[in-house]
């Protein structure tokens, strides 16, 4: 039997609990063996936003995830030729590793606009979406071939953004774990 692991990507710009959350509600989905967490260096959508620098970004990962089990980290996008879009990643990833089945995991609020992904119809060729449930969320208007490669997984959301720690500072530190607190601390992010 093949080895089944989630795709979770993002600039985790800073990493913060909604995002520890959300990896949970997938890894005790039953659905997945592994979780690996794709930090994405250059996000083709979010090109003109200032961003903390990769490294940083990616201890901040190592430090909000280290003592979660069946999690691995990956900075493969680093390394992959710009713009790093998501079915790039997805080819590579299966080339690399034909023995494993691999889902890519989002959340229901990104059903709306999946159809905007590069290349999503070959995305959704590729890999079944898995996805984390927002109570309330209303799936009319999503496109239909979406919602056919969608299977969907019980979470209670967050309501939490990196765009809001950012603009608040360190000031919103009940939102982000102890560790990633001190580490912006050092380093003097987001001031």
């Amino acid at each position: 039997m093949k080895k089944r692991v989630g795709i979770l990507g993002g600039s985790f710009d800073p990493v913060h609990c909604g995002h520890i959350r959300i990896a949970n509600s997938f890894l005790k989905s039953g659905l997945i063996d592994e979780l690996l967490i794709l930090l994405s260096p250059h996000p083709p959508h979010k090109q003109n936003q200032k961003k903390a620098d990769f490294l940083h970004r990616f201890e901040m990962l190592k430090r909000a995830f280290e003592t979660i089990q069946n999690v691995t980290l990956s900075d493969l996008e680093q390394k992959l030729e710009k713009p790093s879009y998501t079915l790039q990643t997805i080819e590579y990833l299966q080339e690399k590793n034909p023995e494993t089945l691999y889902y890519l995991c989002i959340g229901e609020d990104s059903l709306q606009y999946f159809d905007k992904w590069h290349k999503y119809q070959k995305i959704l060729g590729k890999v079944h979406l898995l996805v984390a449930e927002r109570p309330g969320f209303d799936k009319y208007g999503v496109n239909p071939e979406i919602l056919e490669r969608a299977i969907f997984v019980e979470h209670q959301p967050y309501s939490i953004s990196s765009t809001t720690i950012r603009k608040a500072g360190i000031e919103i530190q009940e939102d982000l774990p102890e560790t990633v607190v001190s580490y912006i601390k050092e380093n003097r992010l987001y001031e």
